[in-house]
Order: structure tokens, then C-alpha cells, then sequence
């Protein structure tokens, strides 16, 4: 078989095609919002939006809604629900994130036990890429250029609350509006990622590309530019492995990202494990 060929036939099937759109759209969606979350140290909040739509994934199953609908209702329900545990008592944000994520989440697994249904619902906890349909590609494309236009709308005042709040706010800009934004993205873009990997690995799509443009790159411009392209590259890899080895395909796009991940960790010019050994022994070399 020929490269060619290799990379030919999968593409022969519309699933394959339509599987392969939706994912470099919901990856490079999530390594753009990766930067400021990697930058603002929201890692566990992505955790907590992407755990906390399962159930109303599946309530809108039940009542035969769109399964977006649903996600974006219980993501901003537990966006607001860490605010207010927060807010009105002792609890940090670190605890109040945990006791909502878990708990929402505890709530969908129950859910899914006691729903009839006809239809696996337990993809919607490992993704189902592969099953993908023109209208769900569809409304994956449509949430992306929502959260995409808000991103690229707002990026300065976003880019500004993420280094210094205390600055936006000296200049007329409210941090909490712009925190409340940023998180009404990742809930958008939760949605999006839900139905490519499932819930439990939306956060690695979340993290993993920005923290990896990150070791590459001190100019956030920059890493809007890295952190998308290595996403996409992944998605693209990660979808062919799993083509041709029958394996999961989402847990294949974000392997294949955790491997990019850990070769710039180990080898990075700048930042790279390797890289400081030798500048260790060798001091005279820097």
C-alpha cells in the first residue's frame, strides 16, 4: 500500500470525512480557548463545565430536545453554581468547583441508569465520533463560529484579564464580565468537544494544546497561532490511527496530543527537561 493509498481510503467514507471535519473544527476550538485557560490557571474549571452537561445531555434526550440545548443549560447552571458556592461561604474555589462538578456529574450517571432509551447513552461519556451525523456536524460548526467570533471579538480585553485584572479594571473594563464571558465560551465550547471525545476527555482538549504552545512559545500571539495547529494536527493523526488500528477514536486524538505534550516537555529548545539538563552541565554553552 502506498501513502497515497493510506491516506486515501478512509476518506472514501462519509462518516470518516464528517468525523475528521467535526474534530479538527472542535479541536482547534479548544486549543484556542486552551491559551487563556492555561494562561488564567482555569484547568479544573474546564474539568468541572465539561463534567457537569451530562445531565442535561440526557434530560434533553428524554424530553426530545437538541442535545446542545441541554449542555449549554447545565454548563452555565454550573458555572453559576461555583460562583454562588463561592461567593456565599467559607468554601474556596477549588472545593466549590469539586462538589459541583461531581455532583452534576454523579446526577447524569444516575440519569442514564434509569433512562430507558434505545440509544447508547453511554457515547455521550466516550464520545462517538465515528457516528456523527450531517446535522450534528452541522451544529458543531454553528457553536464553533459562535465561540470563535466571541473570542476573536474580545481577545484584547480577554488577553489583558488574563495577565493583569487589576489593569482592566483600572481601565474601564469589568473583570467579572469578562470572566463571565470567557466562561459562557467554555461552555460553548464544552458542547462542541462533548460530542467528538465524550465528556471525560473534553478537558484534556481544554488543556493539552495551550499548555504545549506554551512551553513553546513567551508571546501569546503566538501561541494562538501553535496551539490550534498542533490540535489539528493531532485530530488528523489520532483519526487515521484509529482507522486503521480500530481503536477508539477519541482517545487516540488525545493521545496523540499527550504525545505532542510530552516530546516538547522533554525536547523543547527553551523549555525542554533535555534542554535544561545540558545547559546544567554544560553552563558555559548557554
Amino acid at each position: 500500500m502506498t501513502i497515497l493509498d493510506f491516506l486515501l481510503e478512509p476518506l472514501q467514507y462519509e462518516f470518516m470525512v464528517r468525523a475528521l471535519a467535526a474534530t479538527v473544527v472542535a479541536a482547534i476550538l479548544c486549543a484556542v480557548l486552551s491559551c487563556w485557560l492555561v494562561l488564567i490557571g482555569w484547568s479544573l474549571m474546564g474539568d468541572a463545565v465539561s463534567h457537569a452537561v451530562l445531565p442535561g445531555v440526557v434530560l434533553a434526550y428524554v424530553v426530545g430536545a437538541p442535545f446542545a440545548i441541554g449542555a449549554l443549560v447545565f454548563g452555565f447552571l454550573a458555572v453559576g453554581l461555583i460562583g454562588l458556592i463561592r461567593g456565599t461561604s467559607r468554601v474556596k474555589e477549588d472545593a466549590a468547583i469539586g462538589i459541583v462538578f461531581t455532583t452534576l456529574f454523579a446526577l447524569g450517571l444516575v440519569l442514564i441508569s434509569v433512562t430507558p432509551s434505545q440509544t447508547d447513552l453511554n457515547h455521550i461519556i466516550f464520545g462517538n465520533i465515528l457516528g456523527i451525523s450531517v446535522a450534528e456536524l452541522v451544529q458543531i460548526a454553528v457553536l464553533a463560529v459562535a465561540a470563535f467570533v466571541l473570542l476573536i471579538v474580545k481577545r484584547r480585553d480577554l488577553t489583558l484579564y488574563a495577565f493583569d485584572p487589576a489593569h482592566a479594571f483600572a481601565i474601564g473594563l469589568s473583570p467579572r464580565l469578562l470572566g463571565a464571558l470567557l466562561l459562557s465560551v467554555l461552555a460553548l465550547t464544552a458542547v462542541v468537544a462533548l460530542q467528538v471525545v465524550g465528556v471525560i476527555l473534553v478537558v484534556a482538549m481544554l488543556i493539552i494544546p495551550g499548555a504545549t504552545a506554551y512551553l513553546l512559545t513567551d508571546r501569546f500571539g503566538t501561541m494562538l497561532v501553535v496551539a490550534p495547529a498542533i490540535a489539528a494536527v493531532s485530530s488528523v493523526v489520532g483519526i487515521y490511527l484509529s482507522y486503521w488500528f480500530d481503536a477508539a477514536s477519541g482517545g487516540l486524538v488525545v493521545l496523540v496530543q499527550g504525545c505532542v505534550f510530552a516530546l516538547v516537555y522533554l525536547f523543547s529548545p527553551r523549555q525542554g527537561v533535555i534542554r535544561s539538563l545540558l545547559r546544567r552541565r554544560h553552563p558555559a554553552r548557554r
